[in-house]
């Protein structure tokens, strides 16, 4: 039957009322009714879709909302979120500006995230779909049209459904109807489902309106059914429309709840089962707390286990499963693993008294609902007035008592800072074997296929033996291993069947048997396979990337506390032997004591400017390794510490138990993956790692110092640069040399160059730059005006200003995130995020901004201004100097002054790291002078032409002879510091 004619007789039978002739949708079915006396007109006639046979059951709830400004609604929308049992919200006109999340920290609920798209220009609009976390949802990037707004979210189970929302402005554009069209052909055609919603502005419900009519057709000319047959406006017209294709929609309601001039539209979906890649999010926690040590102590204490026997390799062994079999099955009772939801800050803050006027709210509006009056309205507006304001006041109260527990934790600052002004919670993995096995593979074979590229080829380089020789670890006192656990940092790993806080606290009566267990390990040269299995989490490397592609996750390893333990044991016996004997790279920075980021690019920094400074130009070579820490060859390793190092006996059979017979297992909440041997690699998340690395590159120092060729390491970050001369052919034959050998090395040793993340830079004038750039064989495309070196951008002419710029511009964003969550931040707890989100960025590397332009410190200092400012609720023009006096904050001028000073201060008391007590040497006058005891530096006597006057060699003895003799003799850095922020202070405010 294509046609279907009903008489008024049946309509009235049936009980539906008659209105002026429009559409009324019902499920898949579309039918006119025409009122009585005006007779049957064929022309409303239109054909019947069939209605589907697809079971509705399985629902998800949606809303469409036009809010008109989210900041003044947000916890309103929050409890309308939640009282309607909603699934998935889509908003228009949201009226946030970009990277503004503070309201969406207010709005979200429990296990729900959001993306928000605001208007990029101009004032009003914005687009926003909050959404629960257990759908699996995705962004997709949006085009851009004049005639309006879109956004594009991606559903994703049984079937993908896109999700379309759209807000028209009111304002006529003639162009809107070819460029909707537009759109609707370049996405519907991609998608089996589709739903389109929004504010579009045309009031369908008037016929005679000739862009209600040209929509219409358009949209029943691409098969979309329109669903809203009610009035979303106050005015009586129907503006906000809910569109679908091959979609079931059963409208649930259509009411005025008095937040907008629009009311929202509620309605259900049935999508499938949208949670293909999500579960729930429950972790496995355990609960460990002061009542669970004192249940543990006693258990462990009744245990039959009470002596281990350690008298050989095979009885360690058995000890060690023993002892974590035992402790294991006394946390299941004590601490039993139980399914929690992780601690989030959303919902923690309601009270008593919040949740009383929320009450009122609901009966207000039920009662505003019910008489429509305009004094039930006014009552219904103060009340959530009243709301608003106690939700705010008790979410700041409640973060600042987490803000005042935590101070001295930074990664509690950060976490709650971030709650509130990033609320993206993480989206959880599916637990499943099959998901934690394909994990496990592609880890594995990541590795496996790169080093499947090596050519067989054999380290050439001959590496004499060293002289120096550690044949045994020593044991160590129950006292020092006390004072040792007591430094570790508290690691959580709910598989550990002995976690830091019981080693820690129950040590009286565990500690005994482990240092057994380390004691004899050390002295045996056997490491039990129980300390040899890490637990691998995979972690997404950003919140925004698939979670569908392997390639953005990254490994985490997690080894028991106590082979951190034995590491740490190891690591520090190991250290002492390396500075004894001067083994250690001399330009190593990473994982050394004293030793930093900073440290490293300021060596490197300076010598590029004493470089410069003799008028030629220099090259700055950055290379980058792939997978270095998981490529390192267990043989050539330990070759490496028996010959270079220097490590036999004992000592050498236990890093040989060390690395061999590793595994890994990948964890998913409860699921997890089977073990799987690890062939090669430096373990992953241990202490030793690092150290073991840093070992491994040791001959790789001598290719660069054989073509006289600096060199820098952090990790596996290698900095190579040198001075051109004025045979420019033979300085690049030499490079190219060096790198072709070093490359080939590399390959030799089980490690592969990574020739599109590896950076080249030319400190020189521009024509030479141009002159060069195809001068360098294989690295030609790495050439670079600009390049990132451990977190500092470096330019070809010292300048600093393109890293002054992203400091200015990160330090502003963070700095316009604090002010909008300032209302929840109290001012004792803002100057701590401050000094933690702006501060530390204008201190990262200042070293290197001694003799910067006035220009550019001027725009630090414009930072600091505005940060004071914020913290102080000081005027705009208002005078600066007194606000940082008062908060006793030294200008960046004098920020870097003390930076420099700080260092030197390092240096002459051996501190600092040796390459940088080369560059300062102390003032020895040629005969017995008054100042030979003033602990003087020796400045430089050449004159530096160019660059040089700002290197850290001239700087420093400058500053540094400057000082009282009092602050330069300081007996501790802690007093150093003192007296010296006293005297820089003095020096800066002198003239207020």
């Amino acid at each position: 039957m294509k046609y279907l004619l009903l008489t008024h007789r049946w309509i009235c039978s049936v009980g539906l009322q008659t209105y002026p002739a429009r559409p009324v949708a019902y499920h898949s079915a579309r039918f006119w009714i025409t009122p009585p006396g005006r007779g049957v007109q064929h022309n409303n006639l239109c054909s019947l879709r069939r209605a589907t046979t697809k079971v509705l059951a399985p629902r998800i709830r949606m809303a469409l909302f036009n809010v008109r400004s989210l900041s003044n609604k947000a916890f309103l929308l929050n409890d309308f979120f939640r009282t309607s049992g909603l699934d998935v919200l889509f908003l228009t006109e949201t009226w946030t500006s970009p990277g503004e999340f503070i309201p969406f920290s207010e709005l979200l609920p429990p296990d729900c995230a959001f993306f928000s798209s605001p208007r990029l220009t101009g004032r009003g609009g914005g687009l926003a779909s909050v959404f629960n976390n257990k759908h699996d949802a995705r962004l997709l990037s949006s085009p851009t049209y004049s005639s309006f707004e879109v956004q594009l979210l991606e559903l994703t189970g049984s079937r993908t459904t896109l999700c379309v929302v759209v807000y028209r402005p009111p304002k006529y554009y003639k162009m809107f109807i070819s460029e909707f069209a537009d759109f609707l052909g370049s996405v519907l055609f991609k998608y089996d489902s589709v739903i389109v919603s929004g504010d579009f502005n045309i009031h369908v419900c008037c016929m005679d309106d000739q862009l209600a009519k040209d929509f219409l057709v358009l949209t029943d000319s691409f098969n979309l059914i329109q669903w809203v047959n009610e009035p979303t406006h106050v005015q009586g017209h129907t503006l906000d429309l809910v569109f679908s294709f091959n979609v079931d929609i059963c409208i649930k309601e259509i009411r005025n709840t008095g937040l907008s001039d629009h009311s929202p539209v509620i309605f259900d979906v049935d999508l499938g089962d949208t949670g293909q890649y999500l579960n729930s999010p429950l972790y496995p926690m355990r609960t460990i707390n002061a009542n669970t040590v004192v249940n543990f102590t006693t258990s462990f204490v009744n245990s039959p286990f009470s002596m281990l026997d350690c008298s050989s390799p095979h009885t360690l062994e058995n000890s060690t499963n023993t002892l974590f079999t035992t402790c294991s099955s006394i946390l299941n009772i004590v601490a039993p693993i139980k399914m929690k939801r992780p601690r989030t800050f959303s919902q923690c803050w309601l009270n008593d008294s919040v949740r009383a006027l929320r009450r009122i709210c609901w009966r207000d509006e039920r009662k505003w609902r019910s008489d429509r009056l305009q004094s039930s309205y006014d009552i219904l507006r103060i009340s959530r007035s009243k709301f608003q304001t106690a939700a705010r006041t008790a979410k700041a109260a409640f973060l600042s008592k987490i803000i005042t527990t935590n101070g001295d934790n930074p990664r509690i600052l950060f976490k709650i800072f971030n709650s509130v002004v990033n609320p993206r919670p993480s989206m959880p993995l599916l637990s499943s074997p099959g998901l934690c096995g394909k994990f496990s593979n592609y880890f594995l074979d990541k590795v496996l296929s790169l080093r499947s590229t090596l050519p067989l080829v054999t380290d050439c380089m001959s590496t004499p033996d060293c002289s120096a020789t550690f044949y045994q670890f020593e044991p160590v006192s129950l006292s020092t291993l006390k004072r040792l656990i007591d430094k570790l940092n508290n690691t959580n790993c709910v598989h550990d069947a002995l976690p830091s806080r019981i080693v820690k606290d129950c040590f009286s009566v565990i500690g005994p048997c482990l240092l057994s267990i380390l004691n004899f390990s050390l002295l045996s040269g056997y490491v039990p396979s129980a300390l040899k299995h890490a637990i691998i989490q995979p972690v997404l490397k950003k919140r925004n990337l698939e979670l569908s592609d392997f390639a953005n996750f990254r490994p985490i390893s997690k080894l028991p506390f106590l082979a951190k333990i034995l590491e740490k044991v190891v690591l520090l016996q190991l250290q002492t032997y390396l500075d004894e004997n001067n083994i250690n790279d001399k330009f190593q920075s990473a994982f050394k004591q004293h030793h930093s980021t900073e440290s490293a690019l300021l060596r490197v920094f300076n010598d590029l400017l004493l470089m410069a400074d003799n008028g030629r130009p220099s090259v700055l070579v950055l290379l980058d390794l792939s997978s270095a820490f998981d490529m390192v060859d267990h043989n050539i390793l330990l070759a490496r510490l028996e010959h270079t190092v220097g490590i036999k006996g004992a000592a050498l059979d236990w890093f040989k138990s060390y690395l061999s017979n590793r595994l890994s297992t990948v964890h998913l909440a409860t699921s997890s993956s089977s073990a799987v041997p690890v062939c090669c690699g430096v373990p992953q998340g241990s202490v030793l790692g690092p150290t073991l690395f840093s070992l491994y590159l040791l001959p790789l120092s001598a290719i660069f110092e054989k073509y006289h060729i600096a060199y820098h390491y952090y990790a596996d970050d290698i900095q190579l640069y040198f001075e051109l001369n004025d045979d420019l052919a033979l300085s690049l034959n030499s490079l190219r040399e060096c790198m072709s050998e070093a490359k080939k090395w590399l390959l030799s040793n089980s490690l592969i160059l990574n020739e599109k993340k590896t950076e080249i830079m030319i400190f020189g004038s521009n024509a030479l730059r141009a002159k060069l750039r195809d001068a360098f064989g294989f690295l030609s495309c790495s050439l670079s005006d600009n390049v990132r070196n451990l977190g500092v951008l470096f330019d070809s002419s010292f300048s600093l200003d393109k890293q002054v710029s992203a400091v200015v511009r990160s330090s502003f964003y963070q700095l316009r995130l604090i002010s909008k969550a300032r209302r929840y931040i109290p001012h004792k707890d803002l100057e701590k995020l401050i000094h933690a989100f702006v501060t530390s960025r204008l201190d990262y590397c200042n070293s290197l901004y001694c003799g910067l332009h006035s220009s550019l410190l001027q725009r630090l200092q414009t930072v600091q201004n505005a940060a004071a400012r914020i913290l102080t609720k000081t005027s705009k023009f208002a005078h600066i100097t007194p606000v940082l006096a008062d908060l006793h904050w030294l200008p960046v001028k004098y920020r870097i002054q003390f930076k420099i000073l700080l260092f030197t201060f390092k240096i002459t008391n051996n501190t600092a790291p040796s390459y940088l007590k080369d560059l300062l040497n102390p003032y020895a006058p040629a005969r017995a002078l008054r100042s030979s005891s003033q602990l003087l530096l020796a400045q430089p006597r050449s004159r530096l032409k160019t660059r040089g006057d700002r290197s850290f060699a001239l700087v420093a003895p400058v500053l540094w002879n400057n000082l009282p003799i009092g602050i330069r003799a300081s007996d501790s850095i802690h007093s150093f510091k003192s007296q010296l922020k006293t005297y820089l202070f003095k020096l800066a405010f002198s003239t207020f």
